[in-house]
């Protein structure tokens, strides 16, 4: 059996991204670790209620161990806040130190395989671009293997304009939009998920509960949850991943572990 460490920048964001795979990891009998950059608490009046909601989902996909890193949330748009009291923003986080706090998790957990987020962290946030920074710079300290969470940028693409187009979120410019995801011809790994959608409903909802100061972004996955499960099953059955360094027009493959 295999060690993976996800390393996420948000609470839900271990759900939205990697769901499905590690709650199929967990079934197949494999220890999944779950490492939470930030605290997900941009506004003091956000507490930690996020962190106890990312434990419960962590909880439902089956994680054996769910950890934070100590750093608060960045937020999204042009300025970035002061850091609050007694903690530092993860965009302003040292590299070395974070990459150090993961490395350590890694190590302690003899991890055969790290999940992390591609270059451009996904969807360019600045707490998803650390994410990747940090996973590269720990994966050097510690020479274990990384996949890197992404999604197709031809569907990327399809699916901001419609929710923006039906006021599901907010509108972003469109060379930003071209710039998230990865080509479809440079993914390695496309997950089979559909097995798990439920388990992954089910931890997506554990962070939709009372919702003071929940983001226009949240409404997209209100509706996701409320969907009746063969359509979100449909809709969120597949998850993707690259592998740095890995010869583009390669097999697809379907599980992240090797066969």
């Amino acid at each position: 059996m295999a060690t993976v460490v996800a390393f996420h920048a948000h609470p839900d964001d271990e759900a939205i991204w990697t769901g499905g795979t590690l709650a199929r990891l967990a079934a197949e009998g494999h220890r999944v670790v779950i490492v939470l950059a930030c605290d997900g608490a941009v506004w003091p009046h956000h507490g930690t209620v996020r962190l106890e909601r990312f434990r419960t989902s962590a909880a439902i996909l089956g994680a054996a161990r769910a950890e934070h890193l100590g750093y608060a949330d960045s937020g999204r748009g042009p300025v970035l806040f002061q850091d609050p009291p007694g903690r530092v923003r993860f965009a302003r986080a040292d590299l070395g130190e974070a990459a150090g706090r993961l490395a350590d998790i890694i190590r302690s957990e003899n991890a055969d395989l790290l999940l992390s987020y591609d270059a451009a962290g996904g969807n360019k946030h600045r707490d998803h671009v650390r994410v990747h920074e940090v996973a590269a710079r720990a994966a050097e300290l510690t020479g274990v293997r990384v996949l890197e969470a992404t999604g197709p940028r031809e569907v990327a693409i399809w699916v901001y304009r419609l929710a923006g187009a039906i006021r599901l979120m907010a509108r972003y410019p469109m060379p930003e939009i071209r710039g998230y995801g990865t080509p479809r011809a440079l993914i390695t790994h496309r997950v089979n998920v559909r097995p798990y959608a439920a388990v992954k409903q089910r931890a997506l909802a554990a962070h939709l509960t009372a919702g003071r100061g929940q983001t226009r972004m949240s409404r997209v996955w209100r509706v996701a949850v409320a969907l009746p499960p063969p359509a979100y099953r449909f809709f969120f059955g597949r998850e993707w991943f690259t592998e740095p360094g890995a010869t583009p027009g390669g097999p697809v493959r379907d599980h992240v572990l090797p066969a």
